[in-house]
């Protein structure tokens, strides 16, 4: 299936590893032009360098980090003035600290505004000027499962990220109009180093070894395993494509089955 992604650019937020980088893979696999960025410029490059070679596409590293409004800006000007616009914004973003709430400062809430909240607000409000005189646009917010079902540990990204969902859904329905379409896309479990900070803290708690742990939590997801970043990737790609062209304001939980609930 030929996702119409040619010539087209893609940001990919937090894009050096994980979720991110699987993300920044597939859509350069579907033709598209991909800007990458982190904090890390080291792993940043070498990331676009190894995802260019296996694919042959264009990739290009631009440090940043997306929890500054400076750098933001900094990031969406220098895009522009390469590529003349954007097509497709992918949010996305470390999580923050797991804690319980007694052990959580006003700093560490503050830096988990920024980081989870304010990021894909900046982006997503940084290049929808882009996409609306060009009539068509994507934008896909990669949240989490915490972002339909609050998560005990989680307790900044279990406040955070619901009102994301609540925003991409107001903003999906303003700015249909202009051809931008916005949905979101809740990962459950998936192999990550994001997923092994959570499993390390779990099992430590539970006393057992994190392999166990993760035995034990991969039983409570119907399909029995862990995702992989690369099928959350793919469905985040598909949003991004012209065979997307009918769906905006989603919320796609891609968890192996694990979401109980209707909504």
């Amino acid at each position: 299936m030929d996702l119409g992604l040619k010539n087209k650019i893609a940001l990919v937020a937090a894009s050096s590893q994980g979720l991110g980088r699987a993300v920044a893979e597939s859509l350069s696999e579907e033709g598209a032009t991909v800007v990458l960025c982190a904090r890390d410029k080291k792993n940043l490059t070498a990331a676009a360098k190894e995802i260019s070679a296996k694919t042959g596409g264009e990739l290009f590293a631009i440090p940043c980090d997306v929890s500054s409004a400076k750098e933001i800006d900094k990031l969406v000007r220098t895009v522009a003035k390469k590529f003349g616009s954007v097509h497709i914004l992918v949010n996305n973003a470390g999580g923050p600290p797991v804690e319980s709430f007694d052990r959580l400062s006003d700093d560490h809430w503050s830096k988990g505004v920024q980081l989870t909240m304010m990021s894909a607000i900046r982006l997503t409000r940084a290049v929808i000027p882009f996409m609306q005189r060009q009539h068509w646009g994507r934008i896909i917010t990669i949240n989490s499962i915490a972002g339909k079902q609050p998560i005990q540990e989680l307790v900044i990204s279990s406040t955070l990220r619901p009102g994301l969902i609540g925003l991409h859904k107001v903003l999906a329905t303003q700015y249909a109009k202009d051809g931008i379409l916005i949905n979101t896309v809740c990962p459950g479990f998936v192999m990550t180093k994001r997923q092994e900070e959570i499993s390390k803290v779990r099992s430590a708690k539970a006393n057992i070894t994190v392999e166990e742990y993760m035995r034990q939590q991969a039983k409570e997801i119907p399909l029995g395993r862990y995702g992989t970043p690369r099928e959350i990737a793919d469905v985040v790609a598909f949003l991004a494509s012209l065979r997307a062209g009918f769906l905006t304001g989603a919320t796609i939980s891609v968890d192996g089955g694990m979401m109980r609930g209707l909504l």
